[in-house]
């Protein structure tokens, strides 16, 4: 008997495609509507003497006619945002069409010019939801992840090799420290275990995956690798696409010791002896604990290692001002032991 049930399935998914298409469509020429609106309030601004008349009523006069004839949407918060968009990206043609209006006034309370510009390439590559974005502002991931790039120099320089880690991807450019896992839901780590941790982040791996980053895929956990006479069990696997290689996950729910260091280095060989492809790149190996002492870090093989890395994670979000103070004393350890290490050389 002759069914239709292909037939609606395909008419389906094509009135979903139509709907969707028309919706981006709606979205982006509200965004390039709202940047002309606020490059004619700019440029009107700027006109001189002649228009110092409307001074600083201006706004507020726009607001009442185009509220009058338009309805909502028009009204002097939104205009004055309107205007601040066209300031904080004056070159339209750099827009992403990918982002809504919504994506544009979250990235307006990004101070910083080069953050903001790049949670916007982010937020489109990516296809970040509104959601997803206020998250990644809101743990500083361009702050965390820019530090993570580059202990040796924290400099434009730096800033610029982050910029361009599409290009010249490297596994140091892919780490954060710390990284956030407040979206586990866990309120302490006094008594928690790693298999409750591990169980966890299985639970919630798409907001996991969201603060790895880009080009991560999940593969195993408690993957077994095993020798001739023993067998070890790795908690988390992953694969990264661009780097081309396979990132393995320790978790632990203490400090970071010497004999995880040592663990971790193991498993990082063995796997690129057992596991890794011909066209893999070389295996990565991240520790994921509560703390870390610098001196450890220092004298270990997680020093300029490109393979070994050691990242601290929080349960439970610090507030903007509490993370941007501790990312700002890593930055003073950094230029610290920048300054240490030129004295040695002279």
């Amino acid at each position: 008997m002759l069914t239709i049930n292909p037939l609606i399935h395909q008419l389906k998914t094509l009135i979903q495609h139509a709907r969707n298409q028309a919706y981006r469509a709606v979205d982006t020429i509200q965004v390039q509507t709202y940047w002309q609106i606020g490059q004619h309030i700019v440029e009107f601004e700027q006109q001189g003497e002649n228009r110092a008349q409307y001074g600083s009523k201006l706004i507020e006069q726009l607001a009442e006619q185009l509220t009058a004839e338009f309805g909502k949407g028009f009204d002097v918060t939104n205009l004055r945002k309107m205007r601040l968009f066209y300031q904080a990206f004056p070159i339209r043609d750099a827009l992403r069409p990918e982002l809504s209006w919504t994506h544009y006034r979250r990235l307006l309370r990004v101070e910083d010019e080069r953050a903001r510009q790049w949670y916007m390439n982010e937020a489109a590559e990516q296809n970040w939801s509104t959601r997803a974005l206020e998250r990644q502002i809101g743990t500083l991931y361009y702050e965390r992840l820019l530090i993570s790039q580059n202990k040796q120099a924290v400099t434009d320089e730096a800033s610029q090799q982050l910029a361009q880690q599409v290009k010249k991807p490297q596994p140091k450019g892919f780490v954060r420290d710390p990284m956030m896992l407040e979206f586990l839901g866990i309120e302490g780590i006094e008594k928690l275990l790693e298999s409750d941790l591990e169980q966890a982040l299985m639970d919630k791996l798409q907001g996991f995956l969201l603060e790895l980053g880009k080009g991560f895929a999940f593969v195993a956990r408690q993957q077994r690798v095993s020798t001739e006479s023993k067998d070890f069990y790795i908690d988390l696997v992953f694969y990264n696409y661009l780097l081309k290689c396979f990132v393995l996950f320790e978790l632990k729910t203490g400090e970071l010791g010497h004999q995880d260091i040592g663990q971790m280095d193991m498993y990082v060989r063995m796997y690129d002896d057992l596991k890794r492809g011909q066209d893999d790149n070389p295996t990565v190996g991240i520790i994921l604990c509560t703390n870390k002492d610098e001196s450890i870090v220092r004298y270990s093989v997680l020093k300029d290692s490109e393979q070994l890395f050691a990242s601290r994670y929080r349960l439970i979000l610090p507030s903007e001002e509490e993370l941007r103070q501790e990312l700002e004393r890593e930055k003073q350890q950094i230029v610290q032991l920048k300054q240490e290490q030129t004295k040695g050389e002279k």
